[in-house]
């Protein structure tokens, strides 16, 4: 057969055009499935709101718990699930910045109604339930983070690794340094609201606001009596205990304060890190130092009355 050059070109564009439609619609599951696959709905999507499931699921989210423990374990819960839960929207976020936007969630916690960063939550959620999951290899004791098991190995193996500029004087960690540092620059950030005192010293502030308040959040279990202060409870406790956990490496004399253990060193060293700005004259105590300033000032902080009254008090 002959066939005209018009004839052949007619016939080759027929065949260009359909090897191209192929190319086009013969698309492999593989890529059907990456280019047309929408995010799964959650369960909550797939159940209409009249459902009997949905209304026994909103009558369950609305119950009010009245045991402590599953009020912890359920906010544990819901924190767990808030840390998983990923980003369904249009929005291009990357992994990584999902789970920095997910951490620096604000949350409430529903045991004390407290409100702080979602990445806290799990630690703090150990001061309710009482978990330390952080033990020290050499004595025992347990933390409840791993910067605290961190700054509390420093007292068995005697490091210092911060070091004031002013003084040389070396401290184990760094908020100790910052609070340190204050003792120079006279810094006292923190103002109580109702009569006015600063403090350079959170935790010292957070004490002084519960004379205000009245609150007292620790309680022996032994005796029942209440403490505002955690230290002066921690060490309340070693009365019952009989605990003395600070040895002297000198004497061999054995302490439950560590403040009380740590003035009793200055006999042996003869430290004496409080000195009179009038006269120069050093002192080992801060209470001796206290009473010392009084000379130059004048200042005459106790009445007769208000000292006999706490004569006849202690007498009694």
């Amino acid at each position: 057969y002959h066939f005209s050059p018009l004839c052949l070109q007619m016939s080759n564009s027929k065949q260009l055009g359909l090897k191209q439609e192929a190319h086009v619609f013969m698309v492999t599951p593989a890529d059907e499935e990456s280019s047309h696959s929408e995010p799964e709905p959650n369960s909550e999507q797939l159940l209409p709101h009249s459902s009997p499931e949905a209304e026994s699921r909103d009558h369950e989210g609305n119950r009010h718990v009245h045991s402590g423990s599953t009020r912890i374990a359920e906010q544990k819960n819901r924190h767990r699930k808030r840390s998983r839960s990923q980003r369904v929207d249009n929005t291009p976020v990357s992994a990584g910045q999902s789970r920095k936007d997910t951490k620096n969630k604000s949350v409430q916690c529903d045991v004390c109604g407290k409100t702080l960063q979602n990445k806290y939550m799990t630690t703090h959620l150990r001061r309710h339930t009482g978990e330390k999951p952080y033990s020290c290899s050499t004595c025992g004791k347990r933390f409840v983070t791993s910067s605290g098991l961190i700054k509390h190995t420093r007292i068995h193996t005697g490091e210092k690794r911060y070091s004031c500029s002013t003084c040389g004087k070396r401290l184990a960690d760094s908020s100790g340094l910052i609070k340190h540092t204050r003792i120079h620059t006279g810094e006292k950030p923190y103002s109580c609201s109702t009569c006015g005192k600063r403090f350079a010293d959170p935790s010292a502030f957070k004490k002084h606001t519960r004379i205000h308040t009245g609150e007292k959040p620790y309680s022996c279990s032994t005796c029942g009596k209440r403490f505002s202060d955690s230290s002066v409870f921690r060490i309340h406790k070693r009365i019952h205990t009989g605990e003395k956990p600070y040895s002297c490496s000198t004497c061999g004399k054995r302490f439950s304060d560590s403040s009380v253990f740590r003035i009793h060193k200055r006999i042996h060293t003869g430290e004496k890190p409080y000195s009179c700005s009038t006269c120069g004259k050093r002192f080992a105590h801060s209470s001796a130092f206290k009473k010392h300033t009084r000379i130059h000032t004048g200042e005459k902080p106790y009445s007769l009355a208000r000292v006999g009254k706490d004569l006849l008090t202690h007498q009694r």
